[in-house]
């Protein structure tokens, strides 16, 4: 496992805001020659990610740092259950712990919650997708966790898919002008998926001929009547995804209504972090 360029920037600027002009605590407690080994631990069940943003932390504070992977990321933990070892200067372990720890409870909260949600509607066939709900900054990243957790990513950005929302369409005219308007411009072929919110702006949908179509707070009970409106289309019908106010209460009821995709904003802008300790061995 490695990190690219823009992971590596991130850790840069959190050991800066971290570490700053030296850390004290450290410096005037522990020798420069002094080494040792440390484990990072679980202290509650959950599913890991970020492992390799963690050993980045290490490797680019203090190179001589040697980090030993115990698990990989998607795996679960139960309390007690080693993470990774670092070995090597005291300094260095103690001066990265923070930063590391910040960055694997974070994106293993995400990689936890996303499985809760994967594992609540198993055997339905729906797919529990992302959003641009992320923390600025940490999107790659998070985006990353919702893999480790068994979920599917939604586009990364606003450049990579066209989603016209309620106001792109009152912008625009109504589905079938920004639709129109969308096909005149979209030369890189770009998938286009429109938001709906009554079972008239479906067939709206299914007239423009989109790629998928997004049933925005409907409860169940007109899921169903909407997915079933797409089906009818046969094989070459678009996708469907369900969004709005999903919770772990309602999210199996609404991947029952045979919608192929739920959208949860709550896999990133609201997750728990998972309890992880770092312990130093004597």
């Amino acid at each position: 496992m490695s990190v690219d360029a823009r992971s590596r920037a991130l850790i840069e600027a959190a050991l800066a805001e971290d570490v700053g002009s030296g850390d004290v605590s450290t410096l005037w407690t522990v020798g420069a020659a002094q080494r040792g080994r440390a484990r990072i631990v679980a202290k509650q069940p959950g599913v890991l990610a970020g492992l390799a943003t963690a050993r980045a932390v290490f490797a680019q504070l203090e190179p001589a740092l040697q980090v030993r992977m115990a698990l990989a990321d998607g795996a679960r933990v139960a309390p007690g259950d080693g993470v990774l070892a670092v070995e090597g200067p005291v300094r260095g372990i103690l001066g990265g712990e923070r930063v590391a720890l910040n960055f694997l409870q974070r994106l293993s909260g995400v990689a936890t919650l996303t499985r809760r949600y994967v594992d609540a509607v198993a055997g339905t066939g729906a797919r529990i997708l992302d959003t641009r709900k992320t923390t600025p900054g940490l999107r790659a990243l998070e985006k990353q966790a919702v893999r480790a957790g068994g979920g599917e990513n939604h586009r990364f950005g606003l450049f990579d898919m066209v989603l016209l929302k309620e106001n792109h369409l009152a912008a625009a005219g109504g589905i079938a002008a920004a639709v129109a308007a969308v096909r005149r411009q979209n030369a890189a072929g770009l998938r286009v998926e429109v938001e709906t919110t009554s079972l008239a702006e479906v067939e709206e949908a299914l007239a423009a001929g989109v790629d998928r179509i997004l049933f925005d707070n409907m409860p169940p009970a007109r899921l169903r009547e909407a997915v079933a409106l797409v089906r009818a289309r046969g094989e070459r019908r678009p996708e469907t995804e369900a969004s709005g106010g999903v919770t772990l209460q309602t999210v199996r009821a609404i991947a029952e209504t045979g919608v192929d995709f739920i959208s949860v904003g709550a896999l990133t802008h609201s997750v728990p972090a998972l309890d992880l300790s770092l312990l130093l061995e004597p």
